[in-house]
């Protein structure tokens, strides 16, 4: 090495932060290819003998540099933090996992007890995971509390060998009385997908004691969303959930709102660019109704939601002490749905909660063939990755969320309530006599399509007629008390569904809408009316409606009229 070479490094190391507990290199832009370029470093780590933590940060490191390193390290016994981001830049991909194990291999012969490790910002790949897999599988990660592999290219195979790596961490703490209690994990920007985020999910879902995920930005689709929904309920303590910019769509939206109900110590959600749509965005404000406490930030943006679901939004966070900051941004609210939304942020005094709107993408256009592409894709996403996911947490995650096993036996339907199911009509319903209000054993909120279509079915046999008038109030009232009685999430989704079915929310693939007709309305007009219905589901209904009133052409009297009803039910607890 030359001596000016050793001269530059020598006055570069003069600078670092050299104390009883950490030694830092951290931006020095240090080439160390050898053993003799790193051999003022190795020197310094050895001399700091009560070195808790090594930042290695912005240099460069060579096989050759990384074994004199490990050997300095193998006596540091008491090294907890390892700040090793952004340290192989220029170097083959083939060299980083021999550099990884030589370091690792040292820790482990140390004795250290890790309780930081971060890698991030190192493109190793798979066989980067690999290099760190012992390490992590050893009694030095036993005790680790942060695990940050942002930006490293790993990968599905990478995904599914760190998840691998966690569950046997797990698995040895744990019969040692002592089990992992992992509590930052960081994996944005690593193409993990469906299979390697499905791989990691098994792994959070047994350690169990998350506190912040991030996993920004690595091609997940639906079925991915759902397997880390489902592990996200087993993580009680769980605090920041980061997943800007996968692939959401309904049914990974639903599963999410799922998981978020119970946890009571979420602070930030970060959903932006997850196509989280308008229907995944009410299921979500149903969770803020009912949940949630101490939301701090709620990041919605760039999810294609249209003015009325962003309204919705807006209204649940209103109740929420703790609430800072509302991203709606990027969405399709319009500039009249701009003014609204803010206008309605400022009339709650919660005007400097709402972000920016200025990358607001327009109205959405009513394009059924584009609505028919995105269900296409998502049938083949859910093809390609149905083999990943486990079947208990697709049940635990979907929808309605109730378990097969939890659910009780279907009850056979009477001929007469399945023929007037097939084909409607008032004269059929009368005819079911005190059998009507058995219909609501045909409806569960768990599937709202179903449910949806048996409610506009009733409705729209309304009639003045005194007789039919009363049979279809009866039934309706049935049916929709059970359905509004369920948790605030399934009513909503319910009730999201409905709306779609009757073209006055923009819904997710191909729905099948009705004609409207003024008695769907009118029985609508008078279930605001009954104490099932509450001002929060009023709420709902009063923001969409009076949002789409192009739809209600057809029927502008009776629409004025539950319209009229919604708003004094809105009123009540005002």
């Amino acid at each position: 090495m030359a001596s000016d070479d050793i001269a530059q490094l020598a006055d570069a190391l003069s600078k670092t932060h050299v104390g009883d507990e950490e030694l830092s290199y951290k931006g020095l832009g240090l080439k160390l290819d050898d053993a003799e370029s790193a051999e003022e470093l190795v020197r310094e780590i050895e001399q700091c003998h009560g070195l808790r933590a090594l930042r290695l940060e912005g240099n460069t490191v060579g096989v050759e540099a990384a074994q004199a390193i490990a050997k300095a390290l193998e006596k540091k016994d008491l090294l907890q933090r390892c700040y090793w981001s952004d340290m192989f830049t220029g170097r083959l991909r083939s060299e980083i996992p021999t550099a990884l194990r030589s370091l690792g291999s040292a820790l482990m012969s140390a004795g250290a007890r890790l309780t930081e490790l971060d890698l991030s910002d190192n493109a190793f790949g798979p066989d980067g995971v690999k290099g760190i897999e012992q390490l992590l599988k050893s009694p030095s990660c036993h005790t680790l509390r942060e695990l940050k592999l942002n930006n490293c290219g790993m990968g599905i195979g990478g995904g599914k060998i760190l998840a691998e790596a966690l569950i046997e961490c797990h698995r040895q703490s744990s019969a040692l009385g002592a089990p992992l209690k992992l509590r930052v994990f960081i994996a944005g920007r690593n193409r993990l997908e469906n299979e390697g985020a499905s791989a990691l999910a098994k792994a959070f879902k047994l350690i169990g004691s998350l506190e912040e995920v991030h996993m920004p930005q690595n091609g997940i689709n639906y079925p991915g969303v759902m397997a880390l929904a489902s592990a996200m309920a087993h993580n009680p303590e769980l605090q920041v959930l980061n997943l800007n910019d996968n692939t959401f769509t309904k049914r990974g939206t639903l599963a999410m709102a799922q998981a978020l109900r119970n946890l009571r110590n979420v602070q930030v959600i970060n959903f932006g660019d997850c196509l989280v749509r308008s229907e995944g965005a009410v299921a979500l404000a149903a969770v803020l109704r009912e949940g949630l406490p101490v939301l701090k930030e709620l990041n919605l943006s760039f999810g294609e939601i249209t003015e009325a679901a962003a309204l919705v939004v807006a209204q649940a966070v209103s109740d929420k002490p703790h609430m800072e900051k509302v991203d709606l941004n990027g969405n399709c609210l319009g500039e009249e749905g701009c003014d609204a939304l803010r206008e309605a942020m400022e009339n709650m005094d919660k005007a400097d909660m709402l972000a920016s709107l200025s990358d607001d993408e327009g109205e959405p256009e009513d394009d059924e063939e584009e609505d028919d592409s995105h269900e296409h894709s998502d049938e083949e996403e859910e093809e390609e990755a149905s083999e990943d996911i486990n079947e208990d947490d697709q049940e635990d995650s979907e929808n309605g969320m109730k378990s097969k096993e939890n659910s009780p036996e279907k009850p056979k339907s009477p001929a007469e309530i399945m023929s007037f199911l097939s084909c409607p009509s008032a004269e059929k319903l009368l005819q079911l006599g005190e059998m009507r209000t058995n219909l609501q054993q045909q409806v569960d909120a768990s599937d709202p399509h179903k449910a949806a279509d048996v409610v506009l079915k009733i409705c729209s046999l309304y009639s003045e007629e005194p007789e039919t008038k009363e049979a279809v109030f009866e039934t309706i009232d049935a049916v929709l008390k059970k359905l509004l009685s369920d948790s605030a999430l399934q009513s909503y989704c319910f009730l999201s569904t409905l709306l779609v079915m009757m073209g006055l929310l923009k819904g997710e693939g191909k729905v099948k809408k009705v004609n409207l007709v003024p008695g769907q309305l009118l029985c609508l007009e008078h279930a605001v009316q009954q104490e099932y219905f509450t001002q929060h589901h009023a709420s709902l209904l009063h923001t969409v409606m009076s949002k789409n009133s192009e739809a209600l052409k057809s029927c502008s009297d009776a629409g004025e009229r539950l319209s009229s009803t919604l708003e004094k039910k809105c009123q009540e607890q005002h």
